[in-house]
């Protein structure tokens, strides 16, 4: 009887686990004031690139095709393999942008925190909207 249980108990873990959501909740507000962190070098305008190319619309987007940036070859390489940004890809790389795409030209070193890179990304999401 027992081990019964505890089986039942270990498909419930397992059910739940697998059916979490892989990015934390984000609060939007929150992202707003941590993305001036990024603002120095990232623009929400549609077209308007400073140091790092316009996240108007981020979400969906193939990484490194903005029109008329110059992205590092390790930027254009990893949006070739056909992923494109969200939830996942975004949490990766916020965590550590280097870790992400080897040779990229971005400085930023990363958001530490689980919940700051979900605030961030619920912002993004929400302009993307």
């Amino acid at each position: 009887m027992l081990r019964t249980v505890s089986a039942g108990i270990s498909a419930a873990f397992l059910a739940l686990a697998l059916s979490a959501p892989a990015v934390a909740a984000g609060d939007p507000a929150n992202g707003q004031k941590l993305f001036k962190n990024c603002a120095a070098c990232h623009s929400l305008d549609e077209g308007k690139k400073k140091v790092g190319p316009s996240l108007y619309k981020i979400f969906g987007a193939t990484p490194g095709q903005v029109a008329k940036f110059r992205y590092s070859k390790g930027m254009v390489a990893y949006g070739a393999t056909g992923v494109v940004w969200n939830e996942e890809t975004l949490d990766a790389w916020l965590k550590k942008p280097k870790d992400l795409v080897k040779k990229t030209k971005m400085a930023f070193p990363g958001f530490k925190k689980e919940q700051d890179r979900a605030d961030v990304i619920a912002y993004l999401k929400n302009l993307s909207e």
